[in-house]
């Protein structure tokens, strides 16, 4: 099933359930697909892009969640992270640390790699085949770490 038919079906067990906060992440999706699909004029977008906006969404209701505690609103941050908990349902499962570190670790030997220096050579080979799997900060900062070594 397509992830945005899976999402509507979601939204109608929602309103039946009157799952109010649920409800909200889910449109949320909704309304950011379907702004996809009419932004490049697609009428389908590919399942990495589809990833890749999961995790932007999950990433902004956290950095919102961030902000809001700095600015002592608990109520709201608590709001964003259960959006963001609903929202990473629909990624798949992330990667443990050790697979992280040796996918990374390949991707270093096939680049020649040996100093920080090579860090943007490692990210961009890392971040494509990646993508979905692993977010962007805990990449760089495996690669970082590995790379200092």
């Amino acid at each position: 099933m397509s992830l945005q038919k899976q999402i509507d079906q979601d939204i109608k067990q929602a309103m039946l359930a009157k799952e109010k906060d649920k409800l909200v992440a889910l449109r949320a999706i909704k309304s950011a697909l379907l702004l996809a699909k009419t932004e490049k004029g697609n009428a389908e977008i590919s399942d990495e892009a589809e990833l890749k906006l999961l995790q932007k969404l999950v990433k902004q209701r956290k950095e919102s969640a961030e902000i809001y505690q700095q600015q002592g609103r608990k109520d709201l941050a608590d709001q964003e992270l259960d959006e963001a908990k609903i929202i990473e349902n629909y990624l798949p499962e992330p990667m443990s640390d050790e697979e992280l570190t040796g996918i990374i670790k390949v991707i270093i030997d096939e680049v020649g790699a040996s100093t920080v220096a090579d860090m943007g050579k490692v990210m961009g080979i890392a971040n494509k085949k990646l993508a979905g799997k692993a977010e962007g900060k805990a990449i760089a900062e495996k690669v970082k770490s590995l790379l200092n070594q």
